[in-house]
């Protein structure tokens, strides 16, 4: 055997994945249906054409489809959404993406058919700017894995017998139109490039970046390795590799782990944060292909000594923490990001499976509280970043793992994976992305890798051998999952395999060794492995969240408390003052009413007594920086639930500091539009509003003045619809309708408001349907089969009542939750303005605010004279009148003084940080 693939590590990496007992074998216990039954009702090929025709129909050229408004993606036609547009290039991205899914779901007719497509159709000479990074990734990855299968299908002399290398051929093409980024005296690429006129001339409208991330350059060495085999110029691999060659270089030799950010000019790191997830994930993920795919001892070494940095600094089981590359031990943040869920399914390639099953089993514990994985989940499992665009990394993490246990639970992982996407992002004209997990609610987004690996990666999860017209095995899994050829490895090989990496350390691990580990012992083949390293963890989200203020104390460690603990302090109460006379923290009453607390250590009774005032400082830090995000309220979701939407397109929309509470009932009702439109005035259509949810667009008055107007009218609800010609929820910060500074009790309708672009969607579903029928709510309502199978319900069937809020049991208890009316007691303390100072260490001022602590985030609090804040809000709200003439603001809302204030004390904490690190 390897003779035949020419070294020992491929063979070990076909062999990580054998001897696996047949997929039939556990059908005895599955349901009466069977997987294979599931599969094909629930994720058949059939999905994924259907998926590729809306596309064709809807969006083709374009390179994506846009599936709540169907129609395609143009660059530059639709509002910028920033770096996110970079991988477009009118190239017809989504297509090329595709080209080896069809074949791995045996669409081999469809492929062929879109092979002929983009070899008509495709240009890859446009005057556009595009990153280097997703374009190898996903374009030239796609042209290559479509090269790939196209070769293999005309072999088996079937299909594809006229094709004569024309997508090999285009990717040459890109291939060159990238090497131009590489033009620095690092041998790091440029981050964007210009397909048509490169860098440096005028009309490049690029070339004046000087950072990249780690990722961006260290994720090219498949691709151009690939090409340079497939077509014997060398180039291509030589400026791959000495971009690899340069990062390693560059890591910090302490403590071996790289930075996110670099400096392609002068290799200095720019951001010094270290982790698995976004911004350097697949850099590892390459180190250990390349090994695999090529064959070169160097890129073994270099991965096993980053990955023993991994797991000795950034792993703490089940989490992986970003850490300081010059500090390893301390932490860079408190929550993760969702990119890190692929690091499981490389642990598994690593041949590491205890931390892959207990990291997977955290994961999944947090999809199954929120159905989909945020983007971004603090260490205590609460929304961070709340959006998800359909990524496919935990999908893929799933694959490997029931390919290397043949546990039947990771099917039931898949399944779930399946019905979540089917209930909550399936709408009409394909997949939605989900603009926020916690409401349900849509972002007008189907991103290429969609298609391109979440279908491919659940079709495997689930597919026999006999389902496959080819052997999965011979390929080896780019980052975007496009296959390449293991026998690459023995073709025009231009490269020295010799052990030349420079300074590697000789690491005491067992698993580095150079032959072949024993499957049966790191894969054992009994299901029960695998489920007993995963039972302590099946709780481990739930006992976690929420945590409540009687648990504020884990968040300070097992040290001494302070006799005073800042959710109890009284401003009023002498006998609190004195405690924190002792701590050497003074109240000081300011001119303009606010508060200001005082530390200063050398004026405490004893050095125990100045610690205990750093603590109470610390903790009141902390109090504020909860506060600050439950100022914020939460978005809300505008779901259409009449034919032929049935609920599956969820508007996020902006939520009203007045009239109902949506968390605590919904409302349900035909839409109509208000006369006059502007809902300034008295309402002169009342017959068409009464009883129904009624639209009006934004301008000339006051949103309370708007709301009474229709309310006056008998309408249930009401939704504001943005003046501003093309906003959108996808580009724009979450937006708040403030009152008009009077009393709005007498405001009983719940009220919302949806941008310009998400408004347009319900206009035109009433220009084309007449009825349309919403769903007014916190977030979205679960839809299922039966909802489909209804007839259109009339207005007049108690379709505008409200109705109580149904109980989840994934129900989200982070900062969305609605909490319980709060009674005054001794553990709630309210304190008007109030700043602190301590006095040895930055000034940190929280200014115009109103304390009412309930509960505590977690955080990690340096015993240190400076405290690190990490209080940017995960959404930037707005919270404006709808009138230029000035308004009494509700003094719950948070002023931007002091959101200001607390930014700058992050960015001073930081940079103090960032002159220790030598």
């Amino acid at each position: 055997m390897a003779g035949e693939w020419g070294h020992l590590p491929t063979v070990c990496a076909r062999l990580c994945f054998c001897s696996l007992p047949p997929r039939g074998k556990w059908r005895a216990e599955e349901s009466a249906l069977g997987w294979a039954g599931f599969l094909v009702a629930c994720w058949s090929p059939g999905r994924l054409q259907r998926a590729i025709k809306n596309w064709l129909e809807h969006a083709y050229p374009a390179d994506e489809l846009m599936p709540l408004t169907c129609r395609g993606r143009v660059r530059g036609q639709e509002p910028s959404r920033g770096d996110v547009d970079d991988a477009l290039g009118k190239f017809s991205l989504t297509l090329i993406d595709t080209l080896d899914t069809l074949v791995v779901l045996n669409k081999t007719k469809e492929f062929e058919d879109a092979v002929k497509n983009v070899i008509k159709d495709v240009n890859l000479d446009n005057d556009i700017v595009v990153s280097v990074f997703e374009t190898n990734i996903r374009v030239l990855g796609g042209l290559l894995g479509g090269h790939s299968v196209a070769i293999m299908l005309k072999e088996k002399g079937e299909y594809m017998q006229w094709y004569s290398g024309e997508l090999l051929h285009m990717a040459k093409q890109l291939g060159y139109k990238l090497l131009p980024a590489f033009n620095t005296t690092s041998g790091l690429p440029y981050p964007r490039v210009n397909l048509k006129f490169g860098l440096r001339s005028p009309e490049a409208r690029t070339g004046t970046e000087t950072d990249t991330c780690t990722a961006c350059a260290g994720t090219l060495i498949l691709e151009f390795a690939a090409l340079s085999r497939f077509t014997g110029t060398s180039i291509f691999e030589e400026y791959a590799r000495k971009a690899l060659d340069f990062l390693w270089e560059k890591r910090q030799r302490n403590s071996n782990l790289v930075g996110v950010t670099i400096n392609i000019h002068t290799g200095d790191w720019v951001r010094k944060d270290s982790g698995v997830g976004a911004g350097i994930d697949s850099y590892y993920e390459y180190l250990l292909k390349a090994y695999v795919l090529l064959g070169d001892d160097r890129f073994l070494e270099r991965f096993n000594t980053h990955y023993d940095a991994i797991m000795r600094y950034i792993s703490q089981p089940p989490l992986l923490l970003d850490v300081h590359i010059h500090k390893p031990m301390l932490n860079a943040r408190t929550w993760m990001d969702s990119l890190l869920a692929f690091f499981p399914g490389l642990q598994v390639l690593k041949g590491d499976i205890r931390p892959a099953i207990e990291t997977h089993e955290m994961l999944y514990q947090v999809i199954k509280k929120h159905n989909f994985l945020p983007e971004a989940f603090t260490t205590d499992f609460r929304v961070h970043w709340a959006q998800h665009p359909l990524r496919p990394e935990f999908a893929e993490s799933t694959y490997f793992l029931y390919k290397a246990t043949g546990d039947p639970y990771y099917l039931e992982v898949g399944k779930t994976l399946i019905e979540n996407l089917n209930k909550y992002a399936r709408v009409p004209c394909g997949f939605a992305a989900m603009k926020d997990v916690r409401t349900g609610s849509h972002e007008d987004r189907m991103d290429s890798f969609f298609l391109a690996e979440m279908f491919k990666y659940l079709y495997l999860l689930f597919a026999d051998k006999e389902d496959m017209v080819f052997d999965i095995e011979d390929y080896i899994f780019t980052t975007e999952a496009h296959l390449l050829p293991l026998w690459l490895s023995t073709t025009n090989q231009t490269m020295s395999k010799k052990n030349t990496t420079t300074e590697y350390m000789e690491l005491d691990d067992s698993n580095f060794e150079w032959t072949c580990p024993n499957t049966q012992i790191l894969f054992p083949n009994d299901p029960m492995y695998a489920q007993n390293i995963r039972e302590p963890l099946k709780n481990v989200v739930d006992k976690s969240c929420p945590r409540g203020v009687a648990r504020v104390e884990e968040s300070f460690g097992s040290g001494p408390k302070p006799p005073l603990r800042a959710r109890d302090f009284m401003a009023s109460n002498p006998e609190h003052l004195e405690i924190l006379k002792k701590m050497g923290v003074s109240l000081i009453h300011l001119k303009d009413g606010r508060v200001q607390l005082v530390q200063h250590a050398i004026q405490a009774a004893s050095s125990l007594d100045a610690e205990d005032g750093l603590r109470f400082m610390q903790e009141m830090i902390e109090l504020s920086s909860q506060q600050q995000k439950e100022q914020q309220l939460p978005p809300r979701a505008v779901q259409i639930v009449s034919h032929p939407f049935f609920g599956r397109v969820v508007l996020t929309a902006g939520p009203a500091q007045f009239g109902m509470d949506l968390s605590k009932h919904n409302t349900r009702g035909f839409v109509a539009t208000s006369k006059p439109y502007s809902g300034c005035s008295e309402i002169t259509n009342p017959e068409a509003v009464k009883e129904k949810i009624a639209l009006m667009q934004r301008g000339q008055c006051m949103f309370a003045e708007k709301a009474r107007n229709i309310q006056k009218a008998g309408a249930i609800g009401g939704i504001v619809i943005d003046d501003n010609e093309g906003s959108s929820s996808d580009t724009a910060p979450l937006f708040q309708m403030a009152g008009d500074g009077k009393n709005t009790d007498d405001i009983k309708i719940p009220m919302l408001f949806l941008f310009n672009k998400e408004g347009n969607i319900i206009l035109d579903a009433i220009r084309e349907y007449e009825s349309v029928e919403v769903l007014l709510s916190d977030k979205a309502k679960d839809r299922d089969l039966e909802m489909e199978n209804m007839d259109q319900k009339s207005s007049e069937n108690d379709s505008h009542k409200q109705r109580p809020e149904e109980t989840s049991a994934s129900q989200d208890l982070s900062l969305v939750s609605q909490e319980p009316e709060r009674e005054e007691s001794s553990d709630v303390t309210h304190l008007d303005s109030l700043s602190l100072i301590d006095a040895d260490s930055d000034s940190i001022s929280i200014s115009n605010q109103e304390f009412c602590i309930t509960e505590i985030h977690e955080a990690d609090v340096q015993e240190t004279e400076s405290t690190e804040l990490d209080n940017q809000p995960q959404e930037q709200s707005q919270t404006e009148t709808d009138s230029s003439s000035n308004v009494n603001w509700d003094n719950k809302v948070q002023p931007m003084e002091s959101i200001l204030a607390d930014w700058n004390e992050d960015i001073e904490a930081f940079e103090m940080m960032e002159k220790d690190e030598l």
